[in-house]
């Protein structure tokens, strides 16, 4: 008798035990009604940094991984010939310049003289287009002269933005051509997440409305997932397929909206393409304290 009441006890139990798992499973499952949980990716922008004009790589200052500040120095080309050509161009700009005086102060010497005829009029003229050609040649020098300038000045490489260094292309000793990528540059800010809304809570969420973004990382300081503060920026206008990554049949059909939340406070611990969490709070702070005042 006394195993039998041992036995239903035990049943009793489990099948307690059973209902109260089941009620906290469904719990989880249903989640915060004022509350909608998104998932996403972080993105980031990057940039290819090349040079303006073609050479040898003489330096490159940075390696993968290294921070960078904006105007920062990264990248040196062989800038021998480029100063040559410069003091080439200067010296032009003197020898016009000289030539071009001369052709001034000579037709401002003749051309008074013919008005009575000491010289003839076809001789001021041909001072005259003397002195506009010397001006043209000495224009002409001094444009190239700048050109070259900067032709000189394109043979540093500086960072365009506060970054960090994804890809190191080249190594010293490498001749690159205009244009051709010596790093790829991950830019600091903006960091944003991209996350896709269904149509059922479009209507839930605005421009600008304050999210919390989470990574799967621990802070061991606080031995909770790194949070960060947000807030919506950018909602699509056009609906989408749900991205082909979304292998399940029922959810890959669905129509979503994209979203693009930006990330108020960045560190170094977000990445290119980490996977994270964005819980958007449905309860704007004036519903609530119009839900406050209507109580009271």
């Amino acid at each position: 008798m006394k195993k039998k009441i041992l036995v239903l006890v035990l049943i009793f139990l489990i099948l307690l035990i059973s209902g109260i798992c089941v009620f906290f499973y469904n719990s989880s499952k249903k989640g915060n009604s004022n509350e909608l949980t998104l998932y996403g990716n972080i993105e980031i922008r990057q940039v290819d940094l090349s040079f303006q004009v073609a050479g040898l790589v003489s330096k490159l200052l940075k390696e993968e991984g290294d921070t960078v500040k904006k105007g920062e120095l990264i990248a040196v080309l062989d800038e021998k010939d480029y100063d040559a050509n410069l003091k080439k161009a200067e010296a032009e700009v003197e020898r016009t310049l000289a030539i071009q005086k001369d052709a001034s102060d000579k037709y401002n010497r003749y051309a008074p003289l013919a008005d009575d005829n000491t010289v003839s009029k076809q001789e001021v003229e041909s001072l005259y287009n003397a002195q506009n050609k010397a001006n043209a040649d000495y224009k002409a020098a001094a444009a190239n002269k700048d050109y070259l300038s900067n032709q000189l000045k394109y043979t540093k490489l500086y960072a365009p933005e506060d970054g960090i260094v994804m890809i190191r292309v080249v190594e010293p000793g490498s001749n690159v051509s205009k244009g051709q990528p010596v790093y790829t540059m991950a830019k600091t800010n903006p960091v944003w997440v991209r996350v896709y809304v269904n149509e059922t809570d479009l209507g839930n969420i605005k421009y600008g409305q304050e999210v919390n973004v989470y990574t799967d990382t621990i802070n061991p300081n606080t031995g909770k997932k790194r949070e960060y503060k947000g807030q919506i920026g950018y909602i699509s206008p056009v609906a989408e397929f749900t991205p082909k990554t979304v292998q399940s049949t029922d959810i890959r059909t669905d129509l979503v909206y994209r979203v693009r939340v930006y990330i108020n406070d960045t560190d170094e611990y977000l990445r290119q393409g980490m996977p994270v969490t964005v819980k958007v709070d449905l309860i704007s702070k004036d519903n609530k304290d119009n839900n406050a005042n209507g109580n009271n």
